[in-house]
């Protein structure tokens, strides 16, 4: 079976590609910013206490990665590091798996999906070691 990449970086919304006999790969970082307007209290409790600030439209860093599978980042840290959803556009309510790139550009999958991400407890901690 043949591989293609289909870069995301550019494209938004649903996408289809049916190739016999290939298997389409997503590609790419994108940027979820969030409205300013969702800015609240929430927010400010997980970049006060886990160091995990969520990306706002007032606020959008630049990327300097591509990756291979698509990751869509949502928050930042201040040691350089990137969190996302692996394989689809951010969306804590979905299954997607959620991945911590370091300023080293590894990345580690951190958590089964989204519930689990923001229900976990241990979080600082687990991405002090990373």
């Amino acid at each position: 079976m043949r591989k293609v990449y289909l870069d995301r970086t550019e494209l938004t919304g649903a996408i289809n590609v049916n190739i016999k006999d290939t298997e389409v790969i997503p590609a790419g970082t994108t940027i979820y910013p969030m409205s300013v307007y969702h800015k609240n209290e929430e927010y400010q409790k997980y970049a006060k206490d886990y160091d995990i600030q969520f990306i706002f439209d007032d606020d959008i860093p630049h990327l300097e990665f591509y990756t291979v599978p698509y990751v869509d980042i949502m928050a930042k840290d201040s040691k350089g590091g990137f969190i996302g959803t692996v394989g689809q556009q951010c969306d804590l309510k979905s299954d997607a798996p959620i991945c911590y790139i370091n300023r080293h550009l590894e990345c580690l999958i951190i958590s089964e999906n989204g519930e689990d991400f923001l229900s976990n407890r241990n979080l600082a901690r687990q991405l002090e070691t990373l």
